[in-house]
């Protein structure tokens, strides 16, 4: 592959995965940005979701403001909720740490981090199988960026599941039928009582 077929792959690929927020900075180089963040004293309610007392919530850059807070930002620029070690929520049957806005600001939607060494074997479901198979995070397309809860309603697809499957790649069967069918086994544990 030439460089510049790469150079247009790589953006392709980076602008799709959601997890990036965060984890690189997209001017280049090593440095991550400090950004604002506060950490939870109470249980209160973020973007829907029930979240418990020393979870991170992190914010995008802003001026004068970087490392830890002393109260809430304003959440429309919250970029990533981290939910504490001991403290996994359930979404979808799956035990998650962290959810992330997707980088692309074009894109509506998240990334959810599963913890699965925190899901019992008894506890497992098609879903659970299929999205640990791909080994990495969910992609989620919403309706509504408010709303970062498992909301079936709310959920309009699932974009990618690690580098292996992704939405954008519409050409490729296999691609699209592993999202087809985690999507609707999403959909069936998020109806199981």
């Amino acid at each position: 592959m030439n460089s510049k077929l790469r150079i247009i792959f790589c953006l392709i690929i980076f602008s799709n995965l959601g997890a990036c927020v965060g984890n690189m900075n997209p001017t280049g180089g090593n440095h991550r940005p400090d950004y604002p963040y506060y950490i939870t004293t109470q249980p209160m309610i973020v973007k829907k979701i029930a979240i418990p007392i020393g979870t991170k919530l992190e914010y995008e850059e802003q001026h004068f403001k970087s490392g830890q807070q002393d109260s809430l930002l304003n959440e429309k620029k919250l970029i990533q909720i981290s939910f504490p070690k001991d403290h996994s929520i359930n979404w979808a049957g799956v035990p998650i740490g962290s959810i992330n806005k997707y980088f692309n600001s074009e894109m509506k939607g998240f990334s959810v981090d599963a913890r699965f060494d925190q899901l019992p074997s008894n506890k497992q479901t098609r879903f659970s199988q299929l999205w640990q198979a791909c080994d990495d995070d969910l992609g989620i397309r919403v309706k509504n960026t408010d709303d970062w809860s498992f909301n079936l309603n709310n959920i309009a697809d699932i974009d990618s599941c690690s580098v292996n499957y992704q939405r954008y790649f519409k050409n490729n069967v296999q691609q699209q039928h592993y999202l087809d069918l985690l999507y609707q086994e999403m959909q069936k544990a998020g109806t199981v009582k």
